[in-house]
């Protein structure tokens, strides 16, 4: 009788550790009609770039928000969303070690990553797991130009920037003697190539070509030995937390010349940070006008509301790039990568930005790019070239 006892006894507590362990484990579907799917999501957030970095994570934490909010369905379920965010803290070692602990999660999609320079390695990773990857903000021509099927982009690159920067600088800003430096990041000196390109086949003579690194803050050597050839601009590859220093001490040296970023500068914190330095400073950004975008105020209005700061840069392509995944979850009928990607590279999206398309190499079709300069204290639009092709 006590030996009958005590297997009941026993039996029963394996029963309650058997529902234990079951209710541990990260279901699929939340119940029998409701399906997770996770969306991974990579950017610096921290270090100097974090600033644009967390403006990533919240732009894609928005979108899955309202996702969740309109209650999606994909083939027949109601989906809940869910948003996995990493730190690849701008480092390419750091990145590969972030995808694959995506990869290890299961997710569904990648929203990044933020620079060139991660989203380059990364992309072999998602691509080897077939895994879709969107980037809202790696420009380099080198991410798409992998020919991987899973790597797509939701803004213009840098030979259709490049090129615009270029012309502008050579054009409108009548500059003959032009001094480059860069980064030496993949998106640094990628834009920086571009422009060159550009700038010399519009008559410019580039002066001189010089390199710094994305942690450097002290640019009077090499801007005291640009001074002697006596530039009309300088331009700089690379991203806000080198650009505000570097014009701040080109001004302090007594320097005139124009000053001119890629994206990487058109962020309030370059202003904040350079001071009336900023003054002048000219930089570009793919896509139209926040003011301009098909619901660009709508959405500035509401990231504000939520967030209680201005957006810094890449916010609202991020928006677009879950929003155009989950369009083709939906046409496909499945969250499975294998089942939408497929799908993915045909979609048709109206998004914040702009009628999302993308080409063959997963590259936004007919992508738009705005001058802007900074005036008063703001960043001013002053061109907006539509429809640009490398």
């Amino acid at each position: 009788m006590l030996i009958t006892k005590l297997v009941s006894f026993f039996a029963l507590i394996s029963t309650i550790a058997l529902v234990g362990c079951n209710k541990s484990e990260t279901p699929s579907l939340n119940d029998a009609s409701e399906l997770l799917v996770k969306i991974g999501a990579s950017a610096p957030l921290t270090g100097p770039q974090a600033h644009i970095g967390k403006d990533n994570e919240n732009g894609t934490r928005m979108a899955i928000d309202d996702a969740n909010a309109k209650g999606i369905t994909i083939g027949g379920k109601k989906v809940h969303f869910e948003l996995l965010s990493e730190d690849d803290q701008t480092d390419p070692k750091t990145a590969t070690i972030v995808a694959q602990k995506l990869v290890d999660a299961k997710v569904n999609g990648i929203i990044g990553h933020l620079n060139s320079g991660t989203t380059i390695p990364a992309s072999r990773i998602y691509s080897d797991n077939g895994i879709p990857q969107i980037s809202p903000s790696a420009t380099a021509v080198a991410y798409t130009a992998q020919g991987y099927k899973t790597a797509f982009r939701v803004m213009a690159n840098d030979a259709q920037q490049g090129k615009v920067l270029g012309e502008f600088a050579t054009k409108s800003l009548a500059a003959k003697k032009i001094a480059v430096l860069d980064d030496r990041t993949a998106y640094g000196q990628g834009i920086a190539d571009e422009f060159v390109k550009s700038a010399q086949a519009h008559g410019a003579k580039i002066i001189t070509r010089e390199y710094t690194t994305d942690k450097s803050i002290d640019f009077s050597a090499v801007l005291t030995s640009i001074k002697g050839k006596k530039p009309d601009l300088i331009f700089f590859g690379g991203m806000d937390p080198q650009g505000a220093p570097m014009v701040k001490q080109l001004r302090s040296l007594g320097m005139k010349t124009q000053f001119m970023m890629g994206d990487g500068g058109y962020t309030p914190k370059f202003i904040d940070n350079a001071g009336v330095a900023a003054e002048g400073a000219y930089a570009s950004l793919p896509g139209v006008p926040l003011a301009k975008m098909p619901k660009g105020l709508d959405f500035a209005a509401r990231y504000e509301a939520r967030f209680k700061h201005p957006i810094q840069l890449y916010a609202p392509y991020c928006y677009d790039a879950v929003n155009v995944m989950i369009a083709a979850m939906q046409q496909a009928g499945s969250a499975e990568p294998a089942k939408y990607l497929p799908v993915l590279s045909k979609v048709i999206y109206d998004g914040v930005t702009a009628k999302l398309a993308f080409d063959e190499k997963g590259d936004l079709k007919g992508g738009a790019i705005t001058l802007y300069q900074v005036r008063q204290g703001k960043w001013q639009a002053v061109e907006t070239i539509a429809g640009i092709q490398p």
